[in-house]
């Protein structure tokens, strides 16, 4: 039997920038994106601390080191610059690694810098 885990999480992010005119996802720092080993274009799920709002999109790579997280195209209604948010992506694990597994968690501070990680 497999099931869904959680892989990674990028802690209470704040929104940078929010852009309606975008065709869709959401932009994060590499350097965030290479600590929660979420590659470009994976399913991300993000969960609005601020307003309470939920959706899902991809990632898509920002600047190295900009502590960029912009909310593009139509969760841009979802989230808007400042929020705070949780990313999370999951995965699907069977029993011999689900036992095992441990998430990657990504702490950041209010510059979307990282503090600490842990898993």
């Amino acid at each position: 039997m497999q099931r869904i885990m959680l892989k990674a999480k990028i802690h209470r992010a704040r929104v940078t920038d929010d852009n309606v005119e975008y065709e869709g996802s959401i932009t994060i720092d590499e350097t965030l994106m290479e600590a929660a080993g979420i590659i470009p274009f994976e399913q991300v799920q993000i969960y609005n601390v601020t307003n309470g709002n939920r959706f899902t999109t991809y990632a898509i790579t920002g600047e190295r080191d900009s502590g960029a997280i912009c909310i593009n195209g139509a969760a841009a209604h979802k989230a808007s610059t400042d929020d705070v948010i949780i990313i999370a992506c999951y995965g699907f694990y069977d029993e011999a690694e689900y036992n095992d597994h441990r998430p990657r968690l990504v702490y950041v501070d209010e510059a979307n810098r990282i503090t600490h990680v842990k898993s």
